[in-house]
């Protein structure tokens, strides 16, 4: 676990809320964080190569443009638990994945640049991994400001 010292919070904390949307982003960066722009995208690759954060960048509403998402999830037996984790990172649509404790324990998002994509990259996993895929469409949007003070 890496030690955050107040630059890093303040850092990650603004972060959170985006880039600010004007032509010099990272300039306008600096001058609120009061450090270089240099230190403020270095910073922020070093916390990328160190697993700090596991992504930076732009959030798409990928249905406005013509693609797809979905929740998915999949029973997957514990022994093969790291190996299967393996194949779905692997797969660019992955989004992300997780374990929980419970009968379903791998649940992951898919990201598809066309509604079909979803049923064949769903396909494409069960093929992959022989293990049966729970599609979860969203029946609803709901739009939550998420954000984790430091």
């Amino acid at each position: 676990m890496v030690e955050l010292d107040e630059f890093d919070r303040r850092l990650l904390n603004r972060m959170q809320h985006g880039l600010p949307l004007v032509r010099h982003p990272w300039q306008a960066l600096s001058v609120e964080l009061e450090a270089s722009e240099e230190r403020i995208r270095q910073r922020l690759q070093e916390l990328l190569d160190d697993g700090t954060l596991t992504r930076f960048g732009p959030m798409f509403d990928i249905e406005q443009l013509g693609g797809a998402f979905t929740l998915a999830a999949m029973r997957v037996p514990e022994e093969q638990f790291d190996t299967v984790t393996e194949q779905l990172n692997n797969i660019p649509a992955v989004a992300h994945n997780y374990q929980r404790e419970h009968d379903y324990n791998m649940w992951f998002v898919l990201a598809t640049a066309t509604p079909e994509g979803i049923t064949e990259t769903i396909e494409h996993i069960e093929q992959l991994t022989g293990l049966t895929v729970l599609n979860l469409p969203k029946e609803k949007t709901y739009h939550v400001g998420l954000h984790f003070p430091l």
